[in-house]
């Protein structure tokens, strides 16, 4: 059975639809910014981005790079990390979070990746449902602090 929707590579012409879909993921940052913000994922070869498409146009979306730095919980370098994957509330559970993340996949063991690693927050109990259901295993919890140091 042939799927209603496709996942391949992000091209310039996704501009719009794509920065739309990242502002519904991180709602806290300005449009203009997330829009502004893609131009990297043409001109890094560390970064990849993938969008899901049907028939009426953008539904989903994965952005992923090679971290070669330490990636908490994994044993490897470098990782394969999924920087931001979000599909459209009327697409989910349809397999379109899996493909993406497939997709991903594939393109870290062509980077010679032995891991995928992602991350969420603390209180998004959907993100964290939906790795579980791509076969992500959670290996820690963290909570970031940070120390303003004033001029003196």
């Amino acid at each position: 059975m042939t799927q209603p929707w496709r996942v391949r590579a992000a091209a310039p012409a996704d501009r719009a639809a794509w920065a739309t879909l990242r502002a519904q993921l991180w709602p806290e940052q300005p449009l203009a910014e997330l829009a502004a913000d893609l131009d990297g994922w043409f001109e890094d070869a560390r970064l990849a981005a993938f969008i899901a498409e049907d028939g009426e146009g953008v539904c989903g979306f994965a952005e992923a790079s090679l971290r070669s730095d330490y990636v908490n919980g994994t044993e490897s370098s470098p990782v394969a990390f999924l920087e931001g994957w979000y599909v459209a509330p009327s697409h989910r559970g349809r397999g379109v979070g899996r493909a993406l993340v497939a997709t991903v996949e594939a393109w870290g063991r062509e980077r010679g990746c032995r891991e995928l690693a992602s991350d969420a927050l603390l209180d998004n109990l959907d993100s964290h449902r939906a790795h579980a259901a791509c076969g992500f295993e959670e290996t820690e919890r963290v909570v970031y602090f940070r120390r303003r140091l004033d001029a003196q």
